[in-house]
């Protein structure tokens, strides 16, 4: 039997700091909801808008695969690797935090803020050895078309991460439709409407909505309007 959750943007936590307002998904900071803290190993979604030139400082992570996407502006990360670097909307920012690592993040703007999405994997595999890569995607390979942008697999398109995922992101003209096949048994996929209205196994979703779907070899999805959207295939154990 099929399975599925529906979150409706408007019921994520809401969290304002007057320099970051952040929408929590699932559990997380002073959010709190026992039926939302995690689909599978898809353990954070946040949805965060940090005002120009504010951003967050140094600060500590361990075993967690965290993947930034930017979606409007540019983001300044340095971390103790050594690493300095904006990334942009387009690109895709991993680090694997394994045995520990540090870093900040900044909107390199002074006039407009960044917005992007924070994403947490629960790794199948711990205390590795930090890591951290970013690539720039080709936009236009997502029109009509679901891109790869992560996998398990180093040599695969997009960046990599220690645990049975892939996220692909797709950008539909109305009336566009295709199916999404599972690639692992045993996962289930979480969609995030990043804009437009998009029918997901006959659940109709709009912008910043979430729907994760389990128990199931394949999703159909449908553009209902032009639409820009996120896909995250996960272990559900």
């Amino acid at each position: 039997m099929v399975n599925s959750v529906l979150h409706k943007a408007e019921t994520r936590g809401d969290a304002n700091h007057g320099w970051l307002h952040s929408r929590h998904t699932f559990s997380f900071a002073d959010y709190y909801d026992p039926e939302r803290v995690n689909f599978g190993m898809l353990r954070v979604l946040n949805d965060d808008s940090v005002e120009a030139g504010m951003g967050f400082g140094t600060h500590p992570h361990n075993n967690m695969e965290i993947i930034s996407i930017p979606i409007e502006g540019d983001l300044e990360h340095k971390d103790n690797m050594g690493n300095v670097s904006v990334i942009r909307k387009g690109d895709i920012q991993v680090m694997s935090a394994g045995t520990g690592i540090t870093h900040s993040e900044y909107n390199k703007n002074k006039d407009k803020a960044v917005k992007f999405l924070q994403i947490w994997v629960i790794p199948n595999i711990r205390n590795v050895k930090p890591r951290y890569d970013q690539i720039t995607l080709n936009m236009a390979d997502r029109h009509n078309k679901l891109q790869q942008i992560l996998s398990p697999n180093p040599d695969d398109p997009g960046v990599w991460i220690y645990q049975n995922a892939w996220f692909h992101l797709g950008h539909f003209d109305k009336g566009f439709s295709i199916d999404y096949t599972i690639k692992a048994a045993g996962n289930g996929v979480y969609a995030f409407i990043l804009s437009g209205e998009l029918t997901i196994n006959g659940q109709e979703l709009k912008t910043r909505d979430g729907f994760g779907v389990w128990n199931t070899d394949k999703i159909s999805l449908k553009a209902d309007s032009e639409s820009e959207f996120l896909l995250m295939e996960v272990p559900m154990k």
